[in-house]
């Protein structure tokens, strides 16, 4: 008998469907020296990763908690708002500096130095990443603002050991294919901590939180791999083997939606999806979403997005979470390579 991690294989599961649909995109890397007695503020801009490699840090975003980060540890910042980062908790005494946002989207494999004096209270990998789509923030609803990836005993998981220092090493010495591999790279590093915080932070609310209980994670990888089916909460409670009542109750407990309408997002989610590409009528999407009709969908899109669903292409051109400014950025970092021979 084949086991769940077969399947998943062979079919996919319910976080790599959304992730397909997130996308999320890697975009600059730099290495960073924090003084001590020093604070940099990071403006509002892309998702961003740090890798605090030795010393230690605290870090904080817009009226949210300060976060001790030991040697090892990792953090993804989703929230574009920005962050600080400091050499100690209170803040006071310390000298400020505002990162250049530029500087930092334009250093791949160099080294920013934000310091008041020749001591260095901590020393870092970092870099930004895009994730498409206003339309998928609903994907994004189980994931806090900063997840911390705690370095435990002073141990670095090998996974994360491994892709940190391969990024690392593409970054400090460009050669031929860095400007494809290091992209590449910070996608995997930001997927696999993902997964490795879902793994351990599976009681959060959100329907990240059906994945790590096995019977609602059949249900919804069910949903994510097949939204076009006839599914009813009685076809969905059979596959988590549930009565109805039960499984009902359960997936809302732990997705914070009933069935139905998680089914509904999921389902208007890939219509989006779809209708930015602008491949496809809006009756052929309907018809991929699960809906019958063109009218009965339009009805739902626009009440789940504001718009109708002819003028996703239109919107997606001003979303909060597109790569505004990527290509720029690629364009630049392509010619600094070409510059430097590769």
């Amino acid at each position: 008998m084949p086991t769940q991690q077969s399947v998943l294989l062979k079919h996919g599961d319910a976080l790599s469907e959304a992730l397909k649909r997130i996308r999320p995109r890697g975009d600059s890397v730099f290495h960073g020296e924090l003084g001590a007695l020093t604070e940099v503020t990071f403006a509002p801009g892309p998702a961003s990763f740090l890798h605090l490699l030795d010393g230690e840090a605290w870090i904080s975003q817009p009226d949210g908690e300060c976060v001790v980060l030991k040697p090892g540890d990792f953090v993804l910042l989703l929230n574009p708002d920005g962050f600080t980062l400091r050499d100690q908790a209170d803040g006071t005494g310390l000298q400020r500096f505002d990162a250049c946002p530029s500087l930092a989207a334009n250093a791949d494999g160099q080294t920013i130095r934000w310091a008041a004096n020749h001591e260095i209270a901590g020393y870092f990998l970092a870099g930004a990443f895009h994730i498409n789509g206003r339309p998928l923030r609903s994907l994004l609803s189980g994931l806090p603002r900063l997840i911390h990836l705690k370095c435990e005993d002073g141990c670095m998981p090998p996974w994360l050991a491994t892709i940190s220092q391969l990024l690392n090493e593409e970054a400090s010495n460009v050669g031929p294919g860095s400007l494809f591999m290091i992209p590449r790279l910070i996608e995997l590093l930001v997927i696999r901590a993902l997964r490795a915080w879902i793994c351990s932070q599976g009681e959060r609310l959100g329907w990240l939180a059906g994945l790590s209980d096995e019977r609602i994670g059949r249900a919804l990888n069910a949903m994510h791999l097949d939204p076009a089916r006839a599914w009813t909460v009685k076809s969905l409670a059979e596959i988590a083997t549930m009565s109805r009542s039960i499984f009902s109750e359960r997936f809302t407990a732990a997705i914070g939606i009933p069935p139905r309408r998680y089914l509904t997002r999921w389902r208007l989610t890939i219509a989006a999806d779809l209708l930015r590409a602008g491949t496809s009528k809006v009756i052929e999407v309907a018809h991929e979403a699960g809906y019958s009709s063109e009218a009965a969908f339009s009805r739902a899109f626009k009440a789940q997005f504001g718009y109708p669903p002819r003028d996703t292409r239109h919107v997606a051109q001003t979303e909060i979470f597109s790569a505004a400014g990527g290509e720029t950025r690629s364009s630049e970092r392509r010619e600094r390579l070409t510059k430097s021979g590769v």
